[in-house]
């Protein structure tokens, strides 16, 4: 393809992004040197839109103005001011999404008091964890937490203080818990004295999902905060009339920064949802006018799943924004649903590369650009050992178009390319590599592979972990598990490598959540073959009788799956295995899996 024709195709494209990166770039070095915080910004929303609605709970209708958010986020900074908190101390969040729950970190931000936005589906260990390694002087709990906390409280220190919101049972909450609603109560509404704070310090931590051991907190700080809401702002041309649905949870990014961070600095209304519901979505939609709404993971699938009504169309919706939409259902669900954009984006909260798909290109979730200088790229890594591939100069070799590598991010000390990363230093070495783009240099890495096609459009093809070696081929579990997730009717899909004796590489495995497929597996493995080539083909199929572990974003987690592996004496569901000699699948027993371990029985 000719130099020209791709310059043509991309210029305005690459154009835009790059304004777009210069105008945040500008804006927060001015920040940087007013010493602004977010708090600081959000008091100029307060007067840009004070009686405007800021926040809408979806189940009750029941609205917060920014007045009302403002109001109470200078009681909870009261109050902790009260109680002797200073600027830096951390307090920990434990609690669903609510107007309180941005109130809470907002009123903490406002003195300096540093949130720990605590993942509400940890328990015991992990989340003792999160609370010791913040070093958290509190905990604010939902009521509905209350036994939560209570199966830890022993194993606090006795000087953390509990505070519980929510409907109060002093007989249930742990000893020494105060209540909170009573606590603000009594506190004025006025802004507290503002804290020497500057741009560059820490706001709030996140965790990572701690699917391959404890969580990690992952640092956060203003200009992040502002950098992330602003870039996705600006980068998809939104306006503070656009009204926002989200149910993605509030102790990660995407419901925080990228949901939250448009009403606090953009002033729009951001419609909330505890958690999601596939038969409540479209409804909520269309009752509050949401023209944008946020997805990950598996959302959008789940959407598909539901039986097709005439309101599936009949709504204001206009733009889709989010992460982990799969290629393969993307036209379906813009069809059906007659969504005319679809904004997918790619970002690690704790890294400094992010990627963007403003142009509703299918299936791409960003671009890098062929001809501009560009602080991130795709680097080639070895198959077997997943090392990163290098030049006889000692620096990472660039992948060309159609080449499949690891996505890596050149760090300096500006705002767009700075990385932040864990309180952990430990943790932080393991994402730096050096000598990357150029020698001396340092660059963060994603552990995410992707492919990028000669316009420079990246394409999203699997963890570097997850992305497995089988008969000497490179497979994408996320792409196997998109494909066959379609042919199970939308049900959930997860697809890993389990290791076999004597055998090279990982033998791929697909736990489907549909157990009915089993009843009729001929007709299933025959529409299989039309769409996966047999090096694609699952060797094992267990169908799950339950439900598959997800994260709060809806990603799923494999790891017990990957242990329980293939062994009919562990598993209680039914478990089958490739044929090589019939493609077909055969009900694998205990003879059979005795016969594979050993050898006998030769995968194909």
């Amino acid at each position: 393809m000719s130099f020209l024709w791709v310059f043509a195709k991309t210029f305005n494209r690459d154009l835009h992004a790059s304004k777009v990166i210069w105008q945040v770039k500008a804006a927060a070095l001015k920040h940087n040197l007013k010493k602004s915080t977010i708090p600081t910004l959000f008091d100029q929303t307060v007067r840009d839109f004070n009686g405007k609605t800021a926040l809408i709970l979806a189940a009750t209708g029941e609205k917060w103005t920014f007045n009302d958010l403002n109001y109470y986020s200078n009681q909870v900074a009261n109050l902790l001011l009260d109680k002797g908190f200073v600027g830096g101390d951390v307090v920990a969040l434990f609690m669903e999404n609510s107007f309180q729950y941005v109130g809470l970190w907002l009123g903490m931000a406002k003195i300096g008091v540093v949130a720990a936005l605590i993942n509400t589906t940890l328990r015991l260990e992990p989340l003792v964890h999160c609370v010791n390694i913040t070093k958290a002087k509190a905990i604010v709990f939902g009521s509905e937490f209350t036994e939560a906390v209570s199966e830890i409280h022993s194993s606090l220190e006795n000087t953390i203080q509990l505070f519980c919101s929510g409907e109060w049972d002093d007989t249930k909450v742990p000893q020494g818990t105060e209540c909170l609603e009573s606590l603000l109560d009594a506190r004025p509404v006025t802004n507290p004295e503002k804290p020497k704070r500057q741009f560059k310090d820490h706001l709030f931590y996140t965790f990572t999902s701690g699917t391959t051991g404890l969580p990690e907190a992952t640092i956060i700080l203003h200009n992040r905060y502002y950098r992330i809401a602003t870039t996705t702002f600006n980068y998809l041309r939104l306006i503070s009339q656009d009204v926002l649905y989200t149910c993605l949870p509030f102790y990660h990014s995407a419901g925080n920064i990228i949901g939250i961070g448009q009403c606090l600095l953009r002033g729009m209304t951001v419609v909330i949802r505890d958690t999601f519901s596939a038969s409540d979505f479209w409804g909520d939609c269309n009752k509050y006018y949401c023209t944008i709404f946020q997805y990950s993971g598996e959302i959008c699938r789940y959407l598909l799943r539901e039986p097709i009504r005439h309101s599936d169309q009949q709504h204001w919706v206009h733009m889709a924004l989010g992460n982990g939409m799969q290629r393969s259902i993307w036209q379906e669900f813009v069809h059906r649903f007659n969504i005319p954009i679809i904004a997918e984006f790619y970002g690690a909260t704790e890294g400094n590369c992010s990627l963007a798909n403003f142009d509703n290109t299918i299936g791409a979730c960003g671009f890098i650009s062929r001809f501009a200088p560009s602080p991130v790229k795709l680097v080639r890594v070895d198959n077997h050992t997943k090392e990163l591939l290098r030049c006889h100069n000692g620096v990472c070799v660039t992948c060309k178009p159609g080449e499949q590598g690891m996505l890596v991010g050149q760090i300096k000390g500006d705002t767009m390319q700075r990385f932040d990363g864990y309180i952990d230093e430990a943790a932080n070495d393991k994402k730096i590599a050096h000598d990357v783009f150029k020698k001396g240099d340092t660059a963060y890495l994603t552990g995410d592979v992707f492919m990028m096609d000669q316009f420079g459009y990246v394409y999203f093809k699997d963890r570097i972990e997850d992305n497995i070696q089988w008969k000497l081929k490179n497979v994408s579990t996320t792409e196997v598990a998109s494909i066959l997730s379609v042919l199970a009717g939308h049900n959930d899909v997860v697809v890993y490598g389990v290791e076999v004796p004597k055998v090279i590489g990982k033998a791929i495995m697909a736990a489907i959540a549909d157990p009915s497929l089993s009843s009729d597996l001929d007709k299933f493995t025959n529409t299989m073959k039309q769409v996966l080539p047999p090096l694609k083909r699952p060797v094992f199929l267990r169908f799950l009788s339950g439900d598959l572990n997800k994260t709060g974003t809806f990603k799923f987690q494999k790891t017990e799956l990957w242990r329980d592996g293939f062994d009919p004496r562990g598993v209680k569901d039914k478990l089958y295995f490739l044929d090589p000699s019939k493609g077909t699948y055969i009900e694998l027993d205990k003879k059979l899996h005795s016969d594979i371990m050993s050898g006998e029985q030769k995968l194909g």
